[in-house]
């Protein structure tokens, strides 16, 4: 929904099940007119998608695509933001690194975020702009060496340009104004703000003006401006608060930049603080978290540099002191507290007094999608807890 000509306001759909387009829209069904009564009655309603490649693949056989578009507009709602980090199946079995398969060194990747791009062009109404998040190129641990990583981040970028001579061209012909949100997050190729300046710089933009001068002709100071346009940076608080980046400092890093945030993730992530009790108690407290669909990685700050240790199981039984422990657990966001733990809820705030000064970014997505996973205690109705995140987020804002 939009709310004040600021901001489109939604939660993103991968808390659903959604392996085919089916599935995806049977879930659609029947979540998004419960979730619209509740918060947005008498306004559109503006939705994060989430498709898989095979829905995706699927919906774009036939009419289905605009069966979509026109159920869209017979429920008052509207697509402005897609998420096209994971690839396949996201609910009901082991997804831990394979979140990141195919990576951006692959054909698949750039065909199924082309497609995407091509369905969201069709579904997003006139006026507005539209973004679709996707992977930090690839997964850390696959990479043998610098050299190999240098490798992959080369082809990421080479194919992340095409995709923006793709959006370039969308815009041109239909005056629809796309952008590719690339998403850091923690054992990814990109994992914090100084990773990604050192892509901009040392790979987009000397691959992109290569490519725009070969496809367009343009200048160098031309084809930095639109590679910029085209390709921006999904903040997922979350995923920053694990990097231990102070908001305020990281929008500006970037703004000096010139690179845009295309989409802000609304997410909490899990904080561990010693001095909260007994360590052992803390770290069972964190072990309630502990299952097996999704990585949970951990960080911890030691001085200037921070650590990130692949998946919980490796800090839980730890007896070397720490000062506090972040985990990549998306927890409620309207939650502080949970036991002896914390939320970085208190990110999430200092992300909104930013956004009370400088509208940086128009696209905020709820991005909680662990509900099948989380502690007994902490899993309340569907319906109720998207309203619940949504309603908490718009009354801060």
């Amino acid at each position: 929904m939009l709310i004040s000509d600021r901001y489109h306001v939604t939660y993103c759909t991968n808390i659903h099940p959604g392996k085919d387009w089916k599935i995806t829209f049977e879930s659609l069904k029947k979540y998004v007119p419960k979730v619209k009564r509740a918060i947005a009655p008498y306004s559109k309603f503006g939705l994060g998608l989430r498709l898989s490649n095979l829905a995706s693949e699927e919906l774009g056989l036939g009419d289905k695509l605009e069966e979509f578009k026109y159920w869209l507009d017979k429920n008052d709602s509207y697509i402005f933001t897609m998420n096209g980090f994971p690839y396949g199946s996201f609910h009901g079995e082991t997804i831990k690194d394979k979140v990141h398969q195919p990576d951006w060194t692959t054909t698949q990747r750039f065909e199924y975020t082309s497609r995407i791009f091509k369905q969201l062009a069709v579904l997003i109404p006139e006026g507005i702009s539209g973004g679709i998040s996707t992977s930090p190129i690839s997964y850390r641990h696959w990479h043998k060496n610098d050299s190999d990583i240098s490798l992959t981040l080369s082809q990421g970028a080479q194919k992340m340009v095409q995709i923006a001579v793709e959006l370039h061209q969308t815009e041109k012909e239909t005056g629809k104004y796309l952008h590719l949100d690339i998403e850091p997050e923690p054992d990814g190729l990109l994992e914090n703000s100084d990773e990604v300046l050192a892509f901009f710089n040392n790979y987009l933009i000397p691959e992109g003006n290569a490519i725009f001068h070969k496809e367009f002709g343009l200048e160098k100071s031309e084809s930095d401006e639109l590679i910029k346009r085209y390709l921006t940076i999904c903040y997922d608080i979350c995923h920053f608060s694990l990097a231990f980046e102070d908001p305020k400092l990281t929008f500006k890093k970037l703004n000096d930049c010139q690179i845009k945030i295309g989409k802000i993730q609304v997410s909490a992530a899990l904080k561990v603080i010693s001095d909260a009790g007994d360590q052992k108690e803390l770290l069972d407290s964190l072990a309630k978290f502990d299952e097996p669909t999704y990585l949970h990685q951990v960080t911890e700050k030691l001085g200037k540099r921070v650590i990130t240790y692949r998946d919980l199981p490796i800090v839980l039984n730890r007896e070397k002191q720490f000062e506090e422990l972040r985990a990549h657990f998306h927890v409620p966001i309207f939650i502080e507290q949970y036991d002896r733990l914390y939320s970085t809820q208190d990110q999430i705030l200092k992300v909104l007094e930013c956004l009370a000064t400088d509208t940086m970014c128009e696209h905020l997505e709820v991005e909680t999608y662990t509900w099948e996973v989380l502690p007994q205690k902490l899993k309340l109705d569907l319906t109720e807890s998207i309203v619940r995140e949504v309603q908490w987020l718009l009354e801060r804002l």
